[in-house]
């Protein structure tokens, strides 16, 4: 009659250790600080935990131990999918990753809840070892954010919100950026104008708002580059007329919805500018499938920099969004357990593309 086999017994740092008739120091050392060891010793801990089935220092306990995860945690205002589908998040994504990296660091990305409660969020975020927080382009008031500041660790903010004690921004400054691209594009005389933006309130919804509603958003990025557009506007020698049309949701096909919306609003406008790459992006295709010549019939501009926005020669805001996110991770890392405030912006420039001219039509 055959018999189970005994569960082979657990192995243990304190049983390696003995079994190599060495401190418990020495083990530890060969996985976390293998300068401390020679190259023949360090060997010998390895050779013997991989014979014995011993995997290294159990990280839950190191964890308790050194009272550190060594992870940062990523706070997103989108479920997590827009993370890998939104190119300025890629790359500001990318960069955070190069920090950590280098730093030794894990990445742990918390994104929004479907239900966006409070207290939902607030048990998400308290559940998070990790040593700090980045948020990325989250509105005010958020309650992720706040969940966040509750729990009284390093946070760096990117982008929006400003101004919040006790934290680190990096970003650009997005009024400065869309009103040097604004005053190029109205400076060719257009008149009749669309701003394509993203999400500016509380609730998703697609369609056309008023400038006013759109000035008065907690998206201070969004915000920032409509007030741009207005202030550009306000400057010029005679009046422009601004539909506003908002969208839902980030992505091309919203792009060409948006920008169908705003000339049927206003047929007259010469001149759609978008507050993202994207939304430009889609515009332009709508307005080829609908044998819209750009820039000669409807001039397009985005705002990020893209990689498909260059492709395309869109004229657009182009800001260092992979820098972003490297800095973002660089501050969080440097400051520790400790808390910093200030601010750090990055440069923008603009990419003089194919698509805008000066309208054919007044």
């Amino acid at each position: 009659m055959s018999r189970t086999p005994r569960p082979r017994r657990r192995v243990t740092l304190a049983s390696l250790a003995a079994e190599l008739k060495v401190s418990r120091t020495t083990v530890s050392n060969a996985y976390n600080r293998p300068d401390q060891l020679s190259p023949e010793l360090r060997e010998r801990v390895l050779n013997a935990a991989k014979e014995l089935g011993y995997s290294g220092p159990d990280p839950v306990a190191r964890s308790l131990r050194t009272r550190r995860a060594d992870t940062i945690g990523l706070l997103l205002d989108q479920p997590l999918s827009y993370s890998f589908r939104d190119p300025a998040a890629v790359d500001f994504v990318a960069g955070l990753a190069n920090a950590c990296d280098a730093a030794g660091r894990a990445l742990l990305i918390v994104p929004a809840a479907p239900e966006h409660e409070p207290g939902a969020a607030a048990d998400v975020v308290n559940k998070a070892s990790v040593d700090g927080f980045v948020a990325y382009s989250v509105p005010e008031n958020d309650p992720y954010l706040d969940a966040a500041m509750e729990r009284h660790l390093p946070l760096v903010v990117c982008d929006q919100p400003a101004g919040l004690d006790g934290t680190v921004r990096v970003g650009i400054d997005d009024h400065a950026a869309m009103l040097e691209l604004a005053r190029i594009v109205l400076g060719l005389g257009h008149r009749r104008i669309g701003i394509l933006a993203m999400r500016l309130g509380d609730t998703k919804r697609d369609g056309s708002t008023t400038l006013e509603a759109a000035l008065s958003s907690r998206y201070s990025v969004q915000r920032d580059r409509i007030q741009a557009i207005a202030d550009a506007a306000a400057l010029q020698p005679r009046p422009v007329a601004v539909t506003v049309i908002e969208t839902a949701s980030h992505t091309r096909e919203a792009g060409a919805r948006a920008a169908r919306e705003a000339l049927d609003e206003d047929p007259g406008i010469t001149a759609l500018l978008c507050t993202t790459d994207v939304l430009a992006l889609g515009a332009m295709t709508w307005a080829a499938e609908h044998g819209i010549v750009i820039p000669e019939d409807l001039s397009v501009s985005g705002f990020d920099g893209t990689v498909d926005a260059m492709r395309a020669d869109l004229t657009t805001v182009v800001q260092p969004s992979e820098e972003k996110g490297q800095r973002a991770g660089e501050i969080l890392i440097a400051l520790a357990a400790s808390h910093g405030s200030g601010e750090e912006l990055l440069a923008t420039s603009i990419h003089h593309g194919s698509t805008i001219a000066a309208p054919r039509r007044q």
